[in-house]
């Protein structure tokens, strides 16, 4: 008689029905399917399968507390290694796309490209369209700057108008009289008129009133044309320009850090995605060979039932038909997780929605990791880009305390202008000395009062530096505790790698064992169908521990953020963190 034997929470469980242990099978795909929809999380969020974990613990509940109430006497870790494969597969939701099979037959006509990661990553970051907004935010910041700039230079304008007036302008001079008053004045006739020689003449004059009329004086035509060039230098500020300065440049270095906390963000979604979709490939090819021994093996049950000795008998043919025929389900969602995981790695590259990336590599690769926490913390603090964009923030807050501080002194500025004037009369106004000239000037202005303006405008500057400081207190022990958690990520991973691969192997050669001893009618049923999903199940786990290995050191490089891959012309010009450190 077969029976599925279940341990949770250190209570062991038999479960002797075979419509029980359908239901059990039919309940983990379902689970599986409820953790492959993690993907569609937000690329910037680290993908942690324990996030999720609990709800589909919460669904497999009801069928446990049925479990427990059978007859539980027997241990057994099937439980544990089912639950592993949750995760596991869990974590191959990391990333999705087409495959070969009748998936791919009814997907459309969707471009399908076989990849490296090195690729992926060239393609990523020379299609996705994150990276181009970040780049116009950091254009939008550098003009700013500029803009910021232009006022140490002069501020020069030209201006130029024509003007046409109702009638030419006039002057009335007043009509007035002018008094002569009388007086003796001396002649002297020259000589030949009455004598030989010049004589002087005393002469009278008697006083005289003399009348001007009024006076109407054209002063210019009424078309005039006029053109001037203005310039203005500001000389003296207090210190504005240079706050302003400063204020423009911190904002351009930190969108600078947020462009490249979007390549990071990047390399790191291209990394899970990639080596997700490879763990789909492995977990579906697991699934499809556990699917072809688990026929095998039924094949075998049917013949020795029924022409067997009579220690098979139909139960068992019965239950290994049940376990087959779920196996077969859940190898269905393995092969969608898979199409899945290979789409979302391509959307994630810029392609459209219909396209699919296969990776090149068919195994997940495996680096032990050899960096040191310290170490590790203090590059972060050069390279982190939330760490220098908090140090940015701080310059640009400081130029605004330096701005506000210049309404305290006076402003200095020299001023200049070059006129002409064209107008067709050239009498009145409109003389050649009046139409063409040049002013040169210099003015102060000094603040008097301005209401305590200034002294408020200082001191709500002065509160955002020191706000910024304490929130940089915050983000140093943040971004510690998150590279210590990464870290100690990391070594459990090690850890759970080698001592998967030792349990693979150890499953490997129990199901090799089990399957010949059944050809020989010396073990039960029961134990061939264990031994076969166990090597299932520790090859997923063995493959689980690897991707973790993977993801974290991709989340590291993140926080560290030394991870950043740039292309120019097809060349890597930095490598990651991680491959530096490894070697």
């Amino acid at each position: 008689m077969f029976a599925f034997r279940l341990s949770v929470a250190g209570e062991t469980g038999v479960i002797r029905d075979p419509v029980l242990a359908a239901a059990f099978v039919e309940t983990v795909c379902q689970c599986l399917s409820v953790g492959m929809r993690i993907w569609f999380l937000p690329a910037r969020h680290f993908f942690k399968p324990e996030a999720v974990l609990c709800r589909p613990v919460r669904k497999l509940k009801p069928l446990m507390n049925i479990f427990l109430r059978v007859n539980m006497i027997q241990k057994f870790t099937a439980g544990f290694a089912i639950m592993a494969v949750i995760i596991s597969l869990r974590v191959a939701a990391g990333a999705p796309a087409a495959t070969n099979s009748p998936f791919a037959d009814r997907l459309g006509s969707g471009t399908v490209l076989c990849l490296s990661y090195e690729k992926c990553l060239a393609m990523a970051l020379s299609q996705n369209h994150r990276r181009p907004a970040s780049r116009f935010a950091v254009a939008m910041a550098e003009a700013q700057h500029r803009q910021a700039l232009a006022g140490y230079w002069p501020q020069i304008a030209g201006k130029a108008g024509y003007q046409r007036l109702d009638e030419a302008p006039d002057f009335l001079f007043p009509a007035r009289q002018i008094q002569t008053p009388a007086g003796t004045a001396v002649i002297t006739v020259p000589a030949g008129v009455l004598g030989p020689n010049a004589v002087s003449l005393p002469v009278s004059t008697p006083a005289q009133t003399t009348a001007v009329p009024a006076q109407d004086v054209k002063v210019m035509d009424p078309d005039s044309f006029v053109g001037s060039v203005n310039v203005t230098w500001l000389l003296y500020d207090g210190g504005m320009r240079q706050g302003l300065r400063e204020q423009t440049a911190g904002l351009v270095e930190m969108m600078k850090q947020e462009s490249r906390r979007t390549d990071l963000e990047i390399t790191d979604s291209v990394k899970r995605f990639y080596y997700g979709a490879v763990l789909a490939g492995r977990l579906h090819k697991i699934g499809q060979d556990a699917l072809e021994r688990m026929e095998a093996t039924l094949g075998l049950t049917e013949t020795m039932y029924k022409e067997g000795s009579g220690t098979v008998k139909k139960t068992d043919w019965l239950d290994n038909k049940v376990m087959v025929e779920s196996l077969r389900s859940m190898v269905a969602l393995l092969e969608k997780n898979e199409a899945m995981a290979r789409s979302a790695l391509a959307n994630t590259m810029g392609l459209s929605w219909n396209s699919s990336v296969q990776p090149a590599e068919k195994e997940l690769p495996y680096h032990p990791f050899k960096g040191d926490l310290d170490a590790l913390v203090a590059d972060s603090y050069q390279f982190n880009p939330d760490w220098n964009q908090v140090e940015a923030g701080i310059r640009s807050a400081e130029g605004a305390v330096r701005a506000a501080r210049s309404g305290y002194y006076p402003k200095v500025a020299l001023t200049g202008e070059l006129h002409r004037w064209w107008n067709h009369y050239s009498a009145g106004l409109a003389t050649d000395a009046n139409k063409e000239g040049w002013t040169v000037g210099a003015g102060v202005e000094i603040p008097l009062f301005s209401g305590f303006l200034t002294k408020n405008k200082v001191a709500e500057t002065k509160a955002r530096v020191a706000q910024i400081k304490e929130e940089q207190i915050l983000l140093q022990e943040g971004i510690g505790l998150q590279i210590k958690d990464a870290f100690l990520g990391l070594i459990a991973a090690q850890k759970s790698y080698q001592a998967t691969l030792d349990a693979m192997n150890a499953a490997t050669e129990s199901r090799d064992l089990n399957t010949r001893a059944y050809e020989n009618d010396l073990v039960e049923t029961e134990k061939v169908i264990r031994a076969q999903l166990m090597e299932a199940l520790m090859e997923a786990q063995h493959d689980k521990a690897s991707y973790d290995n993977l993801a974290l050191q991709s989340q590291l490089d993140l926080l560290v953020g030394t991870a950043v891959l740039e292309q120019i012309g097809g060349r890597p010009m930095a490598g990651t963190a991680a491959s530096e450190r490894n070697n």
